[in-house]
């Protein structure tokens, strides 16, 4: 059963050794031993993967190993939401048009009161928090603007605020396919320059010293010649960015390969007062984006990386981020950011076409300066002519 997962894992590009699986082996014949799967999860992950950038290829392979075993097993049962979700209410065009949008502080505060005064569950309806409604607090229902609280989004990303914690993962740099053209666009953004040490054979010096020794080999070294552009990327994950993690990866994995200054942060939706490097440890190792600004100077290109789709309030109000209390806006941060690094684009892999109907994507791209661009070839030689300026 466990060569299966073993040779998934492999084929997946982990690149996981013999060794490492005997470990885990003894490990689970050991007083160790976990009890649970979300155990297992995690044990089979610390004894076989040493790259936090394989995680993501990691938990695909458990995931489909696990639905395997259960599926052996009679499969797991079915989760009492899933019934809860035969209430949701399937409203029309015109239904939908007349929900009223409250607006953020008469939302706020009709939340308070439905906290204080609601002690029971519902479901279906249009007041309380539940599901499957159109109230604008729960979840699997429909309302133009609202809070989700628990449960999965129904697909119509309108909630401005977010109740629950939410776990993203690191997108993965060593994607290979459909890299190429991101390669491509990103070497028009080159300064080359010789750093560190003289590894690198310099004919033209060689040939001149060794015709002034007569003949007598003269071999000449110079530091080897690399892009010493150096690039910050932010990167939006988690929420609507899940359509594109795809496209993300490859230009993740073609900046890598092309810029050997090079340092990569996750935000979501918007970067506000803090950001972070690894997206399962981002509740506990925040970096403070003041420290971002004062760690990478000026002289850094800024590449930040995003689909820029979300509730106005984010980039408009305190407190208006989806997640948590921001004491200060989303556009009070961005324009802080644009004023330390003047060198900065913003990459936007919605379909350009689209951007019209997004108010948020209309804001974003003023506080730009109008230095969006869009995730095509061109729209990326665009961006890349504009950095190298």
């Amino acid at each position: 059963m466990l060569t299966d997962f073993f040779t998934q894992l492999r084929a997946a590009g982990i690149p996981v050794s013999i060794r490492e699986y005997l470990s885990l082996l003894e490990l689970l014949c050991s007083p160790a031993a976990p009890a649970s799967t979300e155990e297992f999860y995690h044990l089979a992950r610390l004894a076989l993967v040493k790259d936090e950038t394989r995680y993501d290829r990691y938990d695909r392979v458990f995931a489909a190993f696990i639905g395997r075993l259960q599926a052996r097993a009679g499969g797991p049962g079915v989760p009492p939401d899933w019934l809860v979700q035969t209430f949701r209410k399937q409203l029309s065009d015109e239904e939908k048009a007349a929900l009223e949008r409250h607006g953020w502080d008469r939302l706020m505060e009709m939340f308070r009161e439905r906290l204080a005064e609601q002690k029971e569950r519902h479901a279906g309806g249009s007041k309380w928090i539940g599901t499957g409604g159109s109230s604008p607090f729960g979840h699997g229902g429909y309302h133009p603007e609202g809070i989700r609280i628990g449960g999965p989004s129904a697909g119509n990303r309108t909630a401005v605020k977010v109740w629950e914690r939410r776990d993203y993962r690191d997108y993965d740099d060593q994607q290979t396919l459909g890299t190429r053209n991101f390669k491509m666009a990103l070497r028009r953004l080159r300064r080359f320059a010789r750093q560190g040490a003289a590894l690198e054979l310099d004919m033209p010096g060689t040939i001149r010293g060794t015709a002034e020794q007569a003949g007598m080999l003269d071999l000449h070294w110079v530091p080897e010649r690399h892009n010493a552009v150096k690039v910050l990327m932010l990167l939006d994950v988690g929420g609507s960015m899940d359509d594109h993690v795809a496209r993300i990866e490859s230009l993740f994995s073609a900046a890598r390969s092309e810029f050997r200054h090079l340092e990569v942060y996750y935000f979501h939706n918007c970067p506000y007062e803090s950001v972070w490097r690894h997206n399962s440890r981002r509740h506990g190792e925040r970096i403070e984006t003041w420290d971002l600004l004062r760690t990478y100077g000026e002289d850094w290109r800024l590449i930040l990386v995003g689909d820029a789709s979300m509730s106005p309030y984010e980039l408009l109000y305190p407190g208006g981020s989806i997640e948590h209390h921001n004491e200060e806006a989303g556009a009070a941060w961005l324009q802080r950011i644009l004023a330390h690094w003047p060198h900065a684009v913003w990459l936007n892999p919605e379909p350009s076409g689209s951007w019209q109907y997004r108010q948020s994507i209309a804001l974003v791209k003023e506080l730009m300066h109008e230095r969006m661009f869009g995730m095509t070839m061109d729209g990326l030689e665009q961006a890349m002519r504009l950095l190298s300026k």
